[in-house]
């Protein structure tokens, strides 16, 4: 059943994917940026079978809930009109499908040359509760940092989206 879930989860996740990507049903960058909710919901799925909760839960809340919630503001804020959208152009396909075939031959000659291991399983090196601590006592400066850095991103996109009153 493992498995089976495993092959589902992964095969969604990149059908979810290629759809942030290129879209066949809609320009919307909202429909993109909902697709890209999916694909991380499918993510989480997979740590979850993977046994990482913690991954899992992360994933949901941090990057389907609150990054989400930010890249939709922006969306919306920023109102593109449908000629101002970036039309699709040949060479940045074929420059696009060059580098994603020489990353697929790279892959491939790196999946070849690995030698399978039976290594153990990594012994669990911490727990939440630990993390939580690190942290919130050593990491705290750098922690707030980044929680004002997304602060005055998100008051810059209003003040760049907003519209002068004549």
């Amino acid at each position: 059943m493992q498995a089976a879930l495993f092959y589902i989860f992964a095969a969604l996740a990149l059908v979810c994917g290629f759809l942030v990507v290129a879209n066949p049903f809609s320009r919307n960058p909202v429909t993109s940026a909902m697709c890209l909710v999916l694909t991380l919901v499918w993510l989480a799925g997979l740590f979850v079978l993977l046994e990482a909760f913690f991954l899992g839960a992360v994933q949901i809340l941090i990057y389907a809930g609150a990054v989400m919630v930010l890249f939709l503001f922006v969306i919306m804020l920023l109102d593109l009109r449908a000629e101002e959208r970036r039309r699709l152009k040949r060479l940045g396909l074929v420059g696009g499908g060059l580098v994603a075939a020489a990353l697929a031959v790279l892959l491939r000659g790196v999946i070849h040359e690995a030698a399978p291991a039976a290594a153990a399983p990594p012994a669990v090196e911490g727990t939440t509760e630990a993390l939580g601590r690190l942290l919130f006592t050593r990491y705290l400066l750098p922690f707030e940092a980044v929680s004002v850095l997304l602060l005055v991103a998100m008051v810059g996109v209003v003040l760049l989206s907003k519209k002068e009153l004549k």
